[in-house]
């Protein structure tokens, strides 16, 4: 009974947490941080599952100290659900891998075992949520579906992407984490009076433009933006953007539409008045019915985003508006 209860409470929690990630409700508290601590602690919540099963753990420690700037909770979060995974779908007395590196200006995780394996056609849909790729005749403990569709959002709102690699039933897979390394982002750590700083204007004249209230939301999306080799300015309101843009000149703005004061939807209708079609405006949102849509094209937005937008999203939405986006 108390296993019973446990696994519901930690089921709740996750179907909660997806639930805040997708309506952008979730605060990260980035800091910088060594990866390993996010390991540790992930290795140490998945441990109990890992010693039932009698799996063999071997974590390779880095060849040197990796940075992110990541909220240690919730990175610990993301990897032990991986490791949870690993567990569920490795038979009894099989091995789990995990391992960190810099690579370039990322920093990269990867979960490794030699488990039942994902089909080819499973691949593409295997972070969607409550997708479970088929097992058979192999004894596992399966889950609802639920924790890569938790961990693909974290990591996403950290500015990273997560990727799955499998040879085929039986043949075991490979989850890997990319981050971006703490030394190849800007970050901007809050003014002594707990209010946010204006972001720099030392990008380029064409830059992308981030908008959104939510500082944490804000950030991670310059931060994977910049990953892809844009210059990204951050505002944390329609205010600081209207006297931003004519400094910075930005080609595209993603705009958060629910912003206290002035909303996404004014701030739109104030730039396109102003900008005309020399503004490319990407509208995000936690909403994506076609009434949501109506409004936003309505204000005079060219494009529509349901958060949290994704990598795969927003390089097709970049190589769309490409002319419009290169830095000068």
């Amino acid at each position: 009974m108390g296993r019973q209860v446990h696994q519901l409470v930690r089921l709740v929690d996750d179907l909660l947490d997806v639930s805040r990630v997708m309506r952008g409700k979730i605060d990260l508290r980035l800091e910088r941080i060594d990866l390993a601590s996010a390991v540790a602690r992930a290795v140490e919540t998945a441990q109990p599952l890992i010693d039932v099963h009698q799996h063999r753990l071997d974590v390779a420690p880095p060849a040197e100290t990796i940075e992110v700037y990541a909220d240690l909770i919730r990175l610990a979060q993301a990897l032990a659900n991986l490791l949870t995974n690993a567990a569920r779908y490795t038979p009894r007395g099989g091995c789990i891998r995990v391992s960190s590196r810099a690579d370039k200006a990322a920093a990269v995780v990867e979960v490794a075992d030699d488990g039942v394996g994902i089909a080819p056609e499973a691949l593409p849909r295997i972070f969607e949520l409550f997708v479970q790729a088929k097992h058979t005749g192999v004894e596992t403990q399966g889950g609802l579906g639920i924790g890569l569709t938790l961990v693909k959002n974290l990591v996403e709102l950290h500015g990273g992407s997560v990727e799955a690699r499998s040879d085929g039933p039986g043949m075991g897979s490979t989850f890997e984490i990319r981050l971006p390394l703490a030394d190849s982002v800007e970050y901007m750590a809050p003014l002594a009076d707990g209010s946010a700083p204006i972001a720099p204007l030392e990008a380029k004249v064409g830059s992308l433009l981030v908008v959104d209230d939510n500082k944490d939301a804000a950030d991670s999306l310059a931060a994977m933006l910049r990953l892809r080799g844009h210059e990204v300015v951050v505002a944390y309101s329609g205010e600081q953007a209207l006297e931003l843009i004519p400094r910075v000149h930005p080609k595209l703005a993603f705009l958060d539409l629910g912003m206290p004061v002035m909303d996404g939807l004014e701030l739109a209708r104030r730039l396109r008045a102003d900008y005309k079609q020399d503004l490319v405006l990407v509208a995000l949102t936690g909403w994506g019915q076609v009434e949501d849509r109506k409004r936003t094209e309505e204000a005079g937005f060219d494009a529509h985003l349901v958060k949290p937008a994704g990598l795969e999203q927003l390089a097709e939405l970049l190589a769309r508006f490409q002319p419009a986006t290169e830095t000068a």
